[in-house]
């Protein structure tokens, strides 16, 4: 008696995690890759909330609140691309970072910049990197993209 059968469907997360640097939400279908990014970024003292897809990642975007967010492009139901475009024409998530972690082929630059992802990161990767792009888009800062150009840039924006 006093217990109740029913349960939350989903986590809530508060805004801001004491101690933490922020949240990232990292998007991979290869569970190795998602748990492999996880925890460099937690040793590094961030929140990470994980999804398997691009699908996935729409739905959880308005609970977790992500600081940053991580994509790897080819995934099932939604690709990164397509889940970049889907976060930039929502004007709640229009201007949250957006890192493409991925093979990061000339196509999946261009088809990235053109989506709007501030930062690509080339699997294999060394995980200090990865955290270094998480700090800098974090802070706003430019980061250098893959293809020399810095700060990839948005659609539309001066520097894409």
């Amino acid at each position: 008696m006093g217990e109740s059968r029913t349960r939350p469907l989903r986590p809530t997360y508060p805004r801001r995690v004491s101690g933490a640097y922020g949240r990232v939400l990292v998007v991979d279908d290869n569970k190795v890759i998602r748990q492999l990014i996880k925890v460099n970024l937690e040793l590094e003292g961030f929140e990470v909330v994980t999804a398997a897809d691009g699908a996935e990642c729409l739905d959880l975007v308005h609970q977790v609140c992500p600081d940053v967010i991580t994509l790897d492009v080819v995934m099932p139901r939604l690709d990164g691309i397509q889940t970049a475009i889907r976060l930039r024409a929502d004007p709640r998530t229009r201007d949250l970072p957006v890192a493409v972690v991925s093979a990061c082929t000339p196509y999946e630059v261009d088809s990235g910049v053109a989506a709007g992802v501030d930062a690509f990161l080339a699997k294999p990767f060394e995980p200090s990197e990865l955290v270094r792009i998480v700090h800098r888009l974090m802070r706003g800062e430019d980061t250098q993209s893959l293809d020399g150009r810095h700060g990839a840039g948005r659609a539309g924006s001066p520097a894409g």
